[in-house]
């Protein structure tokens, strides 16, 4: 006896959980997809870049003046101790400083043997003028620094531009051995004149 079966069309199968199988799904990106994952982390990349070269150049800064204001330690602290004379010659010019003992009464021959320390400022860190509170003020050539152990001879300011071009003050007072490091341009302390003081 013949019989007669008929086609019934086939319904996808499933998987165990009863789902459709995804076996034949094609899974992947398209180009487009592609493209705009790669582009995002490129831009990731670039900003995390820039931090970082940020960071970077901020951490110079801080470390070269830093490695300054403490060779303007020494010398408080030496001046204090031993009851000698250090100068600090900053050279705007040449971006550079030194720090030595004065041993002899020629203030501009400097001897080998006077040299504590020096070092330079750099790109990063870069002098723009030291102005001092007698009016004396330069943005090339050298301005010297002058401490005993009654103090610094002079108040001065020196001006550093950082890599953005902002600047900072290193202030150095007469009556404060302790020199501080501010942000910005501030005004320089002056001495009174005798005309400025009040009689009593």
């Amino acid at each position: 006896m013949r019989t007669c079966s008929a086609l019934t069309p086939s319904r996808p199968s499933k998987d165990s959980a009863g789902g459709p199988d995804r076996s034949h799904r094609v899974d992947g990106f398209t180009l487009v997809e592609l493209l705009v994952v790669v582009s995002m982390l490129a831009l990731l990349v670039s900003v995390a870049q820039l931090n970082l070269f940020g960071a970077l150049s901020h951490s110079t800064f801080k470390s070269q003046v830093q490695d300054f204001v403490s060779t303007l330690q020494m010398a408080t602290t030496g001046a204090a101790q031993t009851g000698r004379r250090y100068e600090v010659i900053i050279d705007v010019s040449e971006q550079t400083y030194l720090l030595r003992e004065i041993s002899g009464s020629n203030l501009s021959e400097i001897l080998e043997e006077e040299i504590i320390a020096e070092g330079w400022f750099g790109d990063s860190c870069r002098v723009s003028y030291v102005e001092f509170d007698d009016g004396e003020y330069t943005n090339s050539g050298q301005a010297k620094l002058r401490i005993g152990h009654a103090g610094w001879m002079y108040a001065a300011k020196m001006v550093l531009l950082d890599n953005d071009e902002q600047p900072h003050a290193i202030v150095i007072s007469r009556l404060n051995p302790i020199v501080q490091l501010v942000d910005g341009d501030p005004e320089l302390m002056r001495p009174k004149s005798e005309r400025e003081v009040p009689a009593l």
